[in-house]
């Protein structure tokens, strides 16, 4: 069995006996002695290279992939028998240290903390007291944080709003308590928000959840509530977020990922009011993929379901 595996980052992999590793160049094509591959792992692959690896690779039949949501490498093989798994675990701690840099980034209004400091202008209205109340939201403790798409990236987001002094409930498919946190369904969404002082969406893009956060979302929330989505962003309907941010419905937004990527220059989001923006920055940083790989590749091989995978 031949597995390839990228260069872009150092990938600490043993691979047992009867299985080939080989290291590829995501940026080329797959050479035509390599194309015999049974497996592939893939990770920062351009658009053009992954959406030609089922053709250059007839025989695969596992993708490892090493990103969180794997609907880009779902699309390049849509129509195949192919097994693709995502990475599992590998970006819970990252995207979570992200999201919580935001938020924190929001209750302390660092994004005119900066814009001031560019301008050499001292906030006045940013010293003093800014004891939190049931009108603003500018401390995590007691905040109220919805967390919608509660996997390992949420929960593990959840550890860090505990421990700041936040109340956080989850939204998932199923209600119930998960490791000590409540968790509620779609359908309980309406009545949770209006009690919620930051909504995080980390949800997946699929065809289910596209748009899933758009003007009802926007509109049930309380006016000093914030917005903070590092999941994917298929999954919000961008205009009624604009006209949120300009009608002052919410108190603000804080975006790392967008519909199109990079963010056009004349998306209104560039402009809305009280929006802090970063680049698809929350992940970027798998963590220990090696040990995913290899676990799935035993798994592979015992025809075990793979980590990652529905």
């Amino acid at each position: 069995m031949k597995i390839l595996v990228p260069t872009v980052i150092p990938i600490d992999l043993e691979t047992p006996d009867g299985v080939t590793r080989v290291d590829y160049d995501v940026a080329s094509p797959i050479p035509e002695e390599h194309r015999d591959a049974e497996a592939v792992v893939v990770w920062l692959n351009p658009g053009e290279r992954l959406v030609a690896l089922p053709s250059e690779l007839p025989r695969v039949r596992w993708v490892q992939g090493l990103m969180a949501g794997t609907d880009a490498v779902q699309a390049a093989f849509a129509g195949t028998d192919v097994v693709i798994a995502a990475g599992a675990g590998l970006h819970d701690q990252p995207v979570a240290e992200h999201t919580l840099a935001l938020i924190l980034a929001a209750a302390r209004r660092l994004d005119e903390a900066l814009a001031a400091q560019a301008q050499g202008h001292w906030l006045e209205e940013h010293g003093g007291n800014q004891i939190r109340n049931r009108n603003g939201f500018t401390t995590l403790a007691g905040a109220r944080v919805l967390i919608w798409g509660f996997g390992g990236i949420g929960l593990t987001l959840a550890g860090y709003l505990t421990a700041l002094g936040a109340q956080v409930t989850g939204v998932a498919r199923t209600a119930g308590e998960r490791h000590g946190y409540r968790v509620i369904t779609t359908a309980d969404l309406p009545t949770e928000l209006a009690a919620t002082d930051v909504l995080v969406d980390i949800l997946p893009g699929s065809p289910e959840t596209d748009g899933a956060v758009g003007a009802e979302v926007f509109a049930a929330l309380p006016e000093h509530a914030w917005f903070v989505n590092v999941g994917r962003g298929v999954t919000v309907d961008e205009a009624a977020l604009d006209d949120a941010l300009r009608a002052g419905s919410i108190a603000g937004a804080a975006l790392d990922v967008f519909r199109t990527e990079p963010l056009p220059a004349d998306s209104p989001l560039w402009h809305a009011p009280n929006t802090i923006i970063t680049a698809h920055a929350a992940g970027g940083r798998p963590q220990q993929p090696g040990r995913l790989i290899a676990e799935n590749l035993r798994r592979y091989r015992a025809g075990e379901q793979l980590l990652g995978t529905p």
